[in-house]
């Protein structure tokens, strides 16, 4: 962990600077490879400024807090990075736990594909009503593309479908 301390007004002391060191301890637990620290600490007028910023390879993370105890500022801004970083880490596992599954539901897929096999069944109600009342029960379900029925004048099963064109029907009707 490389900690650069600048101090604006204020001169940056060996105290402050060891608090630091041993409040970045809780960010540094996140991280994995080096991390670079640098802290802006100032006054203005009877607040004491403390500026944070955590680089780690390509992100980012900053914080600015004021109090009047230059400490106090320091574990504000120590609280404010490590909400940030674990709010960054929460979503990048969440993302690559969401990849993992899809990536493995994938390979499920293939390793599961079922070629020239009935692979479902539904089962419906089946009744005896006119082609005209099929074709009325076929337009209320528009998501449908065609309806299964016993023709009540030939009493034989009949399949009413929808054409391709969403405006005409067509009608399956056995020759015997």
């Amino acid at each position: 962990m490389n900690i650069t301390i600048t101090g604006k007004d204020v001169k940056a002391t060996e105290a402050i600077r060891e608090y630091v060191e041993k409040k970045m301890e809780r960010i540094e637990k996140y991280f994995d490879s080096d991390i670079d620290v640098s802290v802006t600490i100032r006054t203005e007028r009877a607040e004491q400024i403390a500026e944070m910023s955590v680089k780690v390879k390509q992100d980012t993370y900053r914080a600015v807090t004021s109090h009047k105890d230059m400490y106090a500022s320091i574990d504000k801004d120590i609280d404010i990075l490590e909400g940030q970083i674990r709010k960054w880490k929460t979503r990048k596992d969440r993302a690559n736990k969401e990849d993992s599954i899809k990536v493995m539901g994938e390979s499920l897929e293939e390793k599961n594909a079922i070629e020239n096999e009935i692979i479902k069944t539904i089962f419906y109600d089946i009744k005896p009503i006119t082609p005209e009342d099929a074709k009325l029960k076929l337009q209320e379900k528009p998501q449908d593309r065609f309806i299964t029925f016993i023709n009540q004048e030939t009493n034989k099963v009949n399949v009413l479908f929808k054409l391709k064109d969403n405006k005409n029907y067509g009608l399956l009707e056995p020759e015997n």
